[in-house]
């Protein structure tokens, strides 16, 4: 008796950005801690808003003119970006440390040897999936402050000047800290060392320099990361305080520098 050997052709793809891409999106929705992070961050602003939307309206009728002629009311309902940034700039590190802790960035880079992909991937996945939900917790925030103020009909509506640049300016900001995590987390390749750079940035350096003399504050705070994204979230420019796109832009700028140099590392080094 004779046997016939049957042979499957084995399919080979080639390793494109595309995939790449996929890949990344499968692993970025497969954890919990994704949905949860995010949840928290969304829970977060529309909480803040509602809270300081309403006591700002409880207190309408005590307030000094001085602070009723320059009371935001856009910019009252999307305060909790503040504490939302916190929940997205983790996430942001932990996008790409949690693979380095695990060992599993070894596979991963064994399945794309150029790295650079995995990179870009990783990145336009989070910065895309950011972007949408920070939008819609900025919208759900601004909303659910308005309808707060409206019982002192202090409110604004979306269509106001200015008004579609705050709320929208808010999710890019957002989106460019937790771009700026991924990058620290790449560059790090450290949980508490990425979380701890990102913090470092964007709330310890504002806090040192105002220990500083008063001048020093104001020729050197608007050009401090933060500060310069944070122009874009708000109505009225402070004084000292840089353009809202010129702020978003070196912000940008900052976060690109740090691509830069985490692009450079994940090339150079083993992993």
């Amino acid at each position: 008796m004779t046997s016939a050997t049957i042979s499957t052709p084995v399919r080979s793809g080639k390793v494109t950005q595309g995939r790449v891409l996929n890949s990344e999106w499968i692993k970025f929705r497969s954890l919990r801690s994704t949905y949860l992070t995010l949840l928290i961050a969304v829970a977060a602003m529309v909480g803040i808003a509602l809270l300081a939307c309403w006591a700002a309206a409880n207190r309408w009728q005590h307030l000094p003119m001085a602070e009723r002629a320059s009371f935001d009311a856009a910019g009252r309902s999307i305060d909790g970006y503040v504490f939302a940034q916190l929940a997205i700039g983790v996430l942001g590190v932990l996008v790409i440390t949690g693979e380095y802790s695990t060992g599993m960035i070894r596979a991963t880079l064994s399945a794309v040897p150029r790295r650079l992909p995995v990179l870009w991937a990783k990145m336009a996945v989070f910065g895309g999936v950011t972007l949408v939900l920070a939008s819609i917790a900025s919208l759900l925030s601004f909303f659910a402050g308005q309808s707060m103020l409206a019982s002192q009909h202090i409110q604004t509506t979306l269509s106001a000047p200015g008004v579609p640049r705050v709320v929208f300016g808010t999710a890019i900001y957002l989106t460019l800290v937790g771009l700026f995590g991924v990058a620290m987390g790449a560059v790090t390749r450290s949980t508490p060392g990425g979380i701890a750079s990102v913090f470092g940035m964007l709330f310890v350096l504002p806090l040192i320099l105002h220990a500083l003399p008063s001048s020093w504050v104001d020729d050197i705070g608007p050009y401090l990361p933060s500060n310069a994204g944070q122009a874009l979230t708000v109505l009225h420019a402070e004084p000292h305080q840089l353009a809202p796109w010129t702020g978003a832009g070196l912000f940008a700028g900052y976060v690109a520098v740090t691509v830069v140099i985490a692009a450079v590392q994940l090339k150079r080094r083993d992993a």
